[in-house]
């Protein structure tokens, strides 16, 4: 089968089984790459609208100066919560997980991934980890209070159940490595004949890339977390004081895993991206080989800024200087993707779809994400704005506003060819203008307030800052309408939408040339691969 054979008839029958079991148990023992992959997507999706809550609940709360709607131990519990379930369970294991395995071995023109059973146990650990996280929280010595960082002494002295979590968690690092070690194996040995590096779909690259951040930096995760469980459990003193022990080196080794967990969670949204635009710039991608490299030099260079982290908690002036030129240097690789995303819609016709409005906004959002994260990265500044509201806008312009509206890019161009269904594009394109405006109400305002001066993590403040405050919650419940509508428009639209076959959006990729839904194995024959992934000749759309 070529790259661009015309693309086949809907496949009968629905989803794929391969378990000869029904029900539930068809699904959760599935070692079909879709299923493991459709798994994952619901589980992240469930834990992000959990998320999602939590934070409208802390927004609520600091709508107004004094107590609002919950006392301080209650904010510092949930504001734990929110981090935890929005980093460890949502955005990490989100994309790898979800569309990785939805996507990527169709991509290749495998049949599967590598170690179908261990992609099974991988989605087991991380549903594992997440129960005990759940259970952590009715436990015990209730929630964690911590924050999503857990930082010592406190995480090590709080009568709040932080152990029973922290293990959550490091059996959800176990999970990470496992899909890590999978996608390496199923990239570099499953690829069919014709399919060079040189003609790697940028998804599959950013994924590569992002692979290989999963297995060497979360083990020094779970190492950390081991120590902060001896520290509670058997008093080590590793970083206790009072013990001859130093709380700055377990911010050493928190950040050497957590800044490249960022890359993590950011490289697989830029390879989505770079998948988007030229499908709907009608347009091959401008510079291919600098974007893969790029996302390798991401990954490379962002494990070596972790120090940027830790400007105020103490260190020489020649580390500030070394992870300060760093920071700066981790960010030309960024640029060159926006650059080379720019050209690529430069003269391109442009078609303003649900996945390219996610996709443009994901170009601005990053930016300004991106720009904010120099200022972090430059010690002068930092030190005014260090621990503020700014550091809360900066980090979700990043993360949510780059990875999620990403997510939701992937959510509108990849679901409907699994589930054969297509949603309503009118109530898409509303809900992508309700979040688009009101996550900038939300994040921007608080960078502002971080200017002003308003630190983060505290459970009130003082009066100069209401108005602003104010403003951000608003902006909250606007950008909540517009994930209700759309949540409530894409999934009535999978389930009861009209049929969606062939190649409605023009892709070039592999997954384009087979059935919808994709067969069992994906192929019935292996394909043969002629072209790059961008060339939109052959593929029957102008």
């Amino acid at each position: 089968m070529s790259l661009y054979e015309h693309p086949q008839p809907a496949a009968e029958g629905g989803f794929w089984s391969d378990t000869g079991k029904s029900g539930i148990a068809s699904w959760i023992f599935s070692t079909d790459h879709k299923r493991i992959g459709l798994l994952y997507f619901y589980s992240v999706l469930a834990f992000f609208l959990i998320g999602v809550l939590l934070g409208l609940l802390l927004r609520l709360e600091l709508m107004a100066p004094g107590h609002t709607i919950m006392g301080a131990q209650t904010y510092n519990a949930i504001f734990t919560v929110h981090g935890v379930v929005m980093i460890f369970l949502f955005i990490i294991p989100g994309f790898p997980g979800a569309f990785g395995n939805l996507v990527m071995p169709i991509q290749i023109g495998a049949r599967d991934v590598s170690f179908p059973r261990l992609n099974l146990f991988s989605w087991w650990l991380y549903i594992i980890g997440a129960a005990i996280i759940l259970v952590s929280l009715f436990t015990g010595g209730g929630p964690p209070d911590t924050g999503w960082t857990f930082y010592v002494p406190f995480s090590a002295r709080t009568g709040t159940n932080v152990s029973l979590a922290v293990f959550g968690v490091f059996i959800i690092g176990f999970s990470s490595i496992l899909t890590g070690v999978n996608f390496v194996t199923t990239i570099h040995r499953l690829r069919a004949e014709g399919m060079t590096w040189g003609r790697l779909p940028l998804f599959v690259w950013s994924l590569y890339a992002t692979a290989w951040v999963q297995i060497l930096a979360t083990p020094i995760l779970g190492i950390t977390l081991v120590l902060i469980m001896a520290e509670r459990l058997l008093g080590t003193g590793l970083f206790d004081p009072a013990l001859g022990g130093d709380p700055i080196m377990f911010q050493h080794l928190f950040w050497i895993y957590s800044h490249p967990a960022v890359y993590i969670m950011i490289l697989p949204a830029m390879g989505v991206i770079s998948d988007i635009i030229p499908v709907f710039s009608r347009k091959p991608i401008f510079g291919y080989k600098m974007i893969a490299f790029s996302s390798l030099a991401i990954a490379a260079a962002g494990s070596l800024v972790w120090g940027h982290h830790m400007f105020t908690s103490g260190m020489s002036d020649t580390a500030i200087l070394v992870f300060s030129f760093l920071t700066f240097v981790v960010a030309i690789p960024s640029a060159i993707k926006v650059f080379n995303w720019v050209s690529t819609l430069y003269k391109g016709s442009i078609s303003l779809e649900a996945p390219m409005l996610f996709a443009l906004s994901f170009l601005l959002l990053f930016s300004i994400g991106g720009l904010s994260g120099l200022i972090l990265g430059a010690a002068a500044t930092d030190i005014h704005v260090h621990d503020t509201h700014f550091v809360v806008g900066h980090f979700h312009y990043v993360i949510l506003g780059g990875s999620g509206f990403a997510f939701f890019a992937a959510m509108h161009y990849w679901l409907p060819k699994f589930y054969g269904r297509r949603y309503a594009e009118k109530p898409a394109i509303v809900a992508w203008a309700l979040m688009f405006v009101g996550f900038n109400i939300l994040y921007f305002t608080m960078q502002v307030l971080g200017m002003q001066g308003m630190p983060r993590r505290y459970y009130d403040y003082l009066p100069e800052f209401a108005t602003l405050n104010l403003v951000s919650t608003i902006g909250s419940w606007i950008m909540v309408a517009g994930l209700v509508l759309l949540m409530v428009n894409l999934f009535r639209g999978l389930l009861w939408g009209p049929p969606f076959t062939g190649n409605p959006w023009g892709g070039a990729t592999l997954e384009w040339s087979i059935p919808t839904p994709p067969p069992t194995e994906n192929f019935e024959e292996e394909p043969l691969v002629t072209h790059g992934p961008y060339d939109f000749k052959g593929t029957g759309i102008p």
